[in-house]
């Protein structure tokens, strides 16, 4: 079978076939969005990281009609206000059950698991693999996270990660060179 050569990695045929099928993207934020550090200032204030490619990604994702849903362990002020920059409809925080929170967000859309990929870097991620048929992994994911997916970014969480996998599936739609706009 021949490869299909994506700007980051060779994904086969059927592999990238199938991304276009993808109407889902449900990802983790610390390890995914972030580089998963949490940085604790002397106030108790939070603070955290994000690349303003991974925002261009999912703004240009929403542009082709590709939901992005958030669904963290974490409860933080500053993950509403990213996500909220970014139009990210589906911000589930403070969540334990990542596969719960998934199964209900594809019957609140209507979606089946072969229309939807998640993105994720630990083993509370594991549940939202249940209900996505890509399966990513993030380059410095946890090993056995590595094991289960069926796609792993050259890209470390929190420097492009989400942007990789954005441009992948733009470029499976035929879309990479149409989208343009601001990275936020």
């Amino acid at each position: 079978m021949s490869q299909i050569k994506t700007l980051y990695t060779n994904l086969d045929d059927a592999f990238f076939e199938h991304l276009k099928g993808i109407k889902l993207l449900l990802c983790d934020v610390d390890g995914v969005f972030s580089d998963g550090r949490i940085y604790l200032g002397n106030q108790g204030e939070e603070l955290k990281a994000f690349h303003t490619r991974d925002g261009y990604g999912v703004k240009a994702l929403g542009k082709i009609g590709i939901k992005v849903a958030v669904i963290t362990g974490r409860q933080s002020a500053i993950v509403q206000q990213r996500m909220e920059a970014l139009n990210v409809p589906h911000i589930i925080q403070g969540c334990e059950e990542k596969g719960i929170a998934a199964s209900r967000l594809l019957s609140e859309l209507d979606l089946t698991t072969s229309e939807v990929a998640a993105i994720g870097d630990d083993m509370p991620d594991l549940g939202m693999y249940a209900h996505a048929a890509i399966k990513i992994a993030v380059a410095d994911a946890h090993p056995l996270v590595q094991q289960q997916a069926n796609w792993i970014t050259c890209t470390r969480g929190g420097f492009g990660a989400v942007r990789e996998v954005s441009d992948t599936l733009l470029q499976a739609n035929g879309l990479l060179n149409t989208i343009h706009g601001a990275s936020v």
